[in-house]
């Protein structure tokens, strides 16, 4: 009964409903603040390194961004894009791309409205994010939206952000060992080390909290992006001649459902290529802005801008790779598994084993970053709940998930998660509706001056 309800639970939240609300509200704001993403997306770029001395927060721009998409930047990237297109097609890329382009748009306006109504403690911590957007911009009488979204928010970040990531981390490492030979099946004994290492090496980074965490993803983000892609750009460069036609057939199909594609095109092409994207840079489900939140700045609207790279980064650029490189290489026709796909595809195109086998490591590499990503999200979502004092207790909890993670068979449980992390959008998008003016007035009045950046070093 549980599992029958959730299911349906889950139809809802993710069917065509939400993704039109989510698509919706991300158009509306970027016609509201005159397409931000594009009059703003270079400045954003020059502020990602820079400094405001003086300034409230607890980590920098760079440090910021780098945590947000240290959470986005996942399995998604590599086994999502290839269940997009085994069951919407190639054209399921293209509405993927459409999903990044306005929610950098959703991505700006609630990461700007989490620096404007965070609060400082008396630590000097920051406390950012829907929650507090929601109770100290809306009003108290919103306060049940708020808590609802820090409720869903921890409990998807036992799941989505944790336990599927050390299973599919589990998985490709049981892989990667025994590249070249027979896959024998994980024992007990595997399952309980790897969890335990896991959990070993998520410990010295989240107990650290969120000055910690900025510092590991502002190295770990950027050594396996940009190592991605780099080994991804090999592939294209080595299939330069097949590039054009790949654009062709994504853009095609992206208009036009092929036969083998169930739901047509609303039903299967549409609606995969947004759910993935949304899925790949979570844009209007509110959790980057708890991360963008703790930044340390003078200017709502400077983290607004630097966090709206999330989905260009994120979409636009390491999963159009992933896209591409499966395209071009054809590796369709090798495999209809998501799961070998993109490993595959990465063979192909290296003529290699050794494709497969870097796709192993840097599935390795992107699940922990998520899991040390979530982890801020769900602590920040229990200190709202429960206050202080659950701190610590929420984050060895979610250490010993990582261990259960790592050990079960996961079912049910990740439904469930997956549920939550859907919910998370509901009083989110709620409040990005209610506080767009704020957002409209701040983007105004920053844009309006003659030196807007002049406060950044």
């Amino acid at each position: 009964m549980f599992e029958t309800i959730n299911s349906a639970v889950n139809g809802v939240v993710w069917g065509p409903p939400m993704m039109i609300l989510l698509i919706g509200v991300g158009c509306y704001l970027t016609l509201r603040l005159g397409f931000i993403q594009f009059r703003g997306f270079g400045r954003g770029f020059r502020m990602v390194l820079g400094k405001e001395p003086g300034a409230e927060g607890e980590i920098s721009h760079f440090q910021a961004l780098s945590s947000a998409l240290s959470a986005t930047i996942g399995v998604g990237n590599i086994v999502g894009v290839a269940t997009a297109i085994l069951v919407g097609g190639p054209g399921a890329v293209f509405w993927m791309w459409m999903t990044a382009l306005v929610g950098m748009g959703t991505k700006y306006s609630s990461c700007l409205l989490s620096v404007k109504y965070r609060k400082i403690d008396d630590h000097g911590e920051a406390h950012g994010g829907p929650m507090y957007y929601i109770e100290r911009g809306m009003g108290k009488k919103w306060k049940v939206l708020a808590l609802l979204f820090a409720f869903f928010t921890m409990m998807a970040s036992f799941g989505i952000g944790n336990m599927s990531q050390v299973n599919s981390l589990n998985v490709n490492f049981h892989a990667l060992i025994h590249s070249g030979g027979e896959l024998p099946d994980r024992s007990f004994v595997f399952n309980l080390m790897v969890g335990l290492a896991v959990a070993g090496g998520t410990a010295l980074v989240i107990l650290g909290g969120i000055k910690s965490i900025g510092r590991v993803a502002s190295v770990l983000v950027p050594f396996m992006g940009a190592g991605y892609v780099l080994v991804g750009l090999v592939i294209l460069f080595r299939h330069a001649g097949d590039i054009p036609g790949a654009f062709s057939t994504i853009l095609q199909a992206a208009f036009v459902a092929p036969e083998a594609v169930q739901g047509g095109l609303l039903g299967g092409v549409i609606r995969m290529g947004v759910a993935r994207g949304l899925f790949s840079n979570e844009a209007g489900l509110g959790s980057a802005p708890i991360a963008h939140g703790a930044a340390r700045t003078s200017n709502p609207v400077h983290e607004g801008l630097v966090a709206m790279l999330g989905p260009f980064l994120d979409t636009l650029v390491v999963c159009s790779i992933t896209a591409l490189v499966i395209v071009v290489t054809g590796a369709t026709a090798i495999t209809q598994e998501d799961g070998l796909l993109t490993a595959e595809a990465f063979s192909a195109g290296l003529d290699s084993p050794f494709g497969a086998a870097f796709v192993s490591f840097s599935i390795l590499l992107f699940a922990f970053s998520t899991l040390i990503g979530w982890s801020y999200y769900g602590d920040r979502a229990a200190e709202y709940l429960f206050g202080e004092k659950a701190v610590v207790p929420y984050r060895l909890l979610f250490l010993v998930m990582i261990v259960v993670g790592s050990c079960i068979r996961w079912g049910t449980i990740i439904s469930l998660s997956d549920t939550m992390n859907g919910l998370m959008a509901a009083p989110n998008l709620i409040a990005l509706i209610v506080l767009s003016p704020v957002v409209a007035a701040s983007t105004k009045e920053y844009f309006g001056k003659k030196q807007p950046e002049q406060n950044i070093e």
